[in-house]
């Protein structure tokens, strides 16, 4: 099984620990959004797992070995830090063909992920010519060059038009159905949510959770019915009678809060009050994100504060 196992990892830089005794894993099979405020240490993490920086204390592994100990990496790992890294007077096409021949990677994978990733006509052009989206794509091009079972990328979606965005949300999805390891940071809570199993979350370089995307929502969630109805009034009445209490959202919708949809479509068939609407309401990934780091990011500005804390 290759995933990718983190123990006790530390990082300082100078009097600065950017990463603090953290441990986890990244299991194949699912993707697994990597969160946290600016500053928390993903990149730091994901740095450190491609042994780009050596960790002060700790280890981390791919499959059971550390990074620099695998003979042709590409092959193992494919990753995406920077999409902007590539020589700007190369084309697309010699960019990867030096990255085959660096890790014994036949050449006929350049021209397959060149067209998987688009850019089967644009494979001649200068790197530096193309637009940010186009370059997005190249650097994920480049990190499924190996067809490795670990995937790394981070903030896929940067750059990218919404067929692109598209493009990429299915395709993490496709690499985590085949049994990849895929592991995703981003700072987009609702892209996040399309595609994440699996979250872990960091702040101030430490581990603040390590669950299953439903589990970490629901985990932070309260109660509460969403409905739209023809007799406000009466319902009303009816409900706080029970001692529950409306109130009504931007969009003409009523809510109440500490109950279920299912306790008040019962109310309402006993009342013979007409629902033309009626769900749960749930927290959304941002809310329950913002909710957990709203102390752990030194960089939130005042009104985010604000509102974790109305």
């Amino acid at each position: 099984m290759t995933s990718i196992d983190i123990h006790e990892l530390t990082k300082e830089y100078g009097t600065t620990r950017a990463v603090d005794r953290l441990s986890f894993s990244v299991r194949p099979g699912r993707v697994t959004g990597f969160l946290g405020p600016n500053g928390a240490g993903k990149s730091t993490t994901m740095r450190l797992v491609l042994g780009l920086d050596r960790p002060t204390a700790g280890s981390v592994t791919i499959g059971g070995r550390p990074y620099a100990r695998l003979a042709e990496p590409l092959r193992t790992v494919g990753a995406l830090l920077d999409a902007q890294a590539a020589h700007g007077s190369r084309t697309p096409r010699s960019h990867l063909a030096a990255l085959a021949v660096s890790n014994g990677i036949p050449m006929s994978r350049v021209a397959a992920v060149l067209a998987g990733a688009g850019l089967g006509d644009v494979g001649s052009r200068r790197i530096k010519s193309l637009s940010l989206g186009m370059r997005q794509r190249l650097g994920i091009a480049a990190a499924l060059l190996g067809d490795p079972r670990v995937v790394m990328l981070d903030e896929p979606s940067n750059g990218l038009d919404p067929e692109g965005i598209i493009w990429i949300r299915e395709l993490m999805k496709r690499l985590a159905r085949e049994g990849r390891t895929v592991l995703v940071s981003s700072h987009l809570m609702n892209e996040t949510a399309s595609f994440a199993d699996h979250l872990v979350v960091l702040g101030r370089g430490r581990l603040l959770a390590d669950t299953p995307m439903k589990e970490f929502i629901d985990s932070r969630s309260r109660p509460g019915a969403r409905l739209r109805t023809t007799e406000p009034d009466r319902l009303r009445s009816v409900l706080a009678a029970k001692g529950l209490t409306c109130g009504q959202a931007e969009d003409g919708c009523w809510t109440i809060d500490g109950v279920t949809a299912e306790r008040i479509g019962a109310i309402a068939a006993e009342e013979s009050i007409p629902l033309l609407e009626l769900g749960d309401e749930r927290a959304t990934l941002e809310q329950a994100y913002l909710d957990l780091t709203a102390d752990d990011s030194p960089f939130a500005a005042s009104t985010i504060r604000d509102r974790q804390e109305a």
